[in-house]
């Protein structure tokens, strides 16, 4: 068992035989990792007296989204404490799901009007087996969402009120695809929470080219941060220019 400060702990449950070699990861995603197949028993306290389980399923064979990085924790952790008000009737996207973590611990809180988990082709098995696990099918849509691409009728078919994003600034070339979409998605109006972890100066041109259509503010969350993350982690309310 793994234990983080205020009740956040992530425990391992079962490895799976079969599983893969590692990968090579991305540079900027080059801390430690674990093996990359297993499930975890996640918990994210709610209130005084109860905690939310999610059942996670990381499996590195399609890609470094594949594991539970210290961002996702954080905002799925920060969420949690916000409590149910906080999504209640809320259309949500999630953008470089993942895992889905972050969409997962939203469907079990309940109360959101609806919520999208979004990722490259590659991640979707591993997304729709992590909604299967935790029972949530009827509640968590899983979309394919390419960044600086046209976003999907599936996607525009309603306004989002809450768009979530964690760990997505560490390949250099998609910070411009990923600010496009950022553009495509929020209106004024919509509320964004954006999760980032410093690893490398280059992430600053990421925020240059952010710059230039969204101010942002910092949230203070140390609480919800993993207290063994080998970056700083950073959580961001982007707003809107007009």
């Amino acid at each position: 068992m793994i234990s983080g400060q205020d009740g956040f702990s992530i425990g391992y449950l079962m490895n799976r035989d079969e599983s893969p070699p590692p990968q090579t990861i991305p540079e900027a995603h080059s801390e430690i990792i674990p093996n990359p197949s297993k499930i975890l028993d996640l918990m994210f306290p709610f209130d005084s007296e109860t905690q939310i389980s999610i059942c996670l399923k990381v499996d590195a064979k399609d890609g470094c989204g594949g594991h539970a990085w210290p961002a996702g924790e954080t905002l799925a952790s920060y969420i949690a404490r916000k409590g149910p008000d906080y999504i209640r009737g809320k259309a949500i996207l999630e953008l470089g799901s993942g895992t889905g973590l972050v969409g997962l611990l939203v469907g079990r809180m309940g109360g959101a009007r609806s919520i999208c988990i979004t990722d490259q082709k590659p991640m979707l098995s591993l997304m729709r087996d992590n909604v299967a696990l935790n029972g949530l099918e009827s509640s968590v849509q899983v979309e394919e969402l390419n960044w600086g691409e046209q976003l999907s009728p599936s996607v525009t078919s309603q306004r989002v009120d809450l768009v979530l994003a964690a760990d997505c600034v560490y390949f250099e070339p998609s910070f411009p695809l990923l600010v496009q979409t950022l553009r495509d998605l929020i209106q004024p109006g919509t509320e964004t929470l954006f999760c980032y972890a410093k690893r490398r100066k280059a992430d600053k041109r990421f925020f240059a080219l952010l710059k230039k259509s969204f101010s942002w503010e910092e949230i203070q969350a140390d609480e919800d941060k993993p207290i063994n993350s080998p970056a700083p982690v950073y959580l961001y309310r982007l707003l809107r220019r007009t």
